[in-house]
């Protein structure tokens, strides 16, 4: 596989936003602690699986891209709550990482089945 192809790009974009959102939340001054507390919170949107392929990749798929953890982000920074403002950044971190270890967003076809191709 060349270090040019998609798939390796995809997982080179993913480690650089882990690390940032590490930063950034170092820079917040938040616990490590409630880090690693909540890191896997995000992978709660799997149950969603237990109704099927089609509810399944659409939760997980609807807590696993960038939009949502912004939104957030932007309710805390615009509406002047900062304590939510260590919570974006922990998901970000988390989509983050499954992007770098290879968890892309699902197909409704089956679990494994990303937009990095299979799991």
């Amino acid at each position: 596989m060349k270090p040019s192809e998609p798939k390796i790009l995809l997982h080179i974009e993913g480690l650089a936003v882990l690390l940032t959102a590490c930063v950034a939340y170092h820079e917040l001054g938040a616990s490590w602690g409630k880090f690693a507390a909540l890191f896997l919170v995000p992978d709660i949107s799997m149950l969603g699986y237990l109704l099927g392929k089609k509810i399944g990749a659409h939760a997980y798929n609807l807590v696993h891209t960038y939009f949502a953890p912004f939104l957030l982000w932007a309710f805390g920074y615009f509406g002047n709550h900062p304590t939510l403002l260590p919570l974006c950044v922990i998901w970000i971190a988390h989509i983050g990482c499954d992007r770098f270890i290879g968890y892309g967003l699902k197909y409704s076809t089956d679990f494994k089945t990303t937009h990095f191709s299979r799991v």
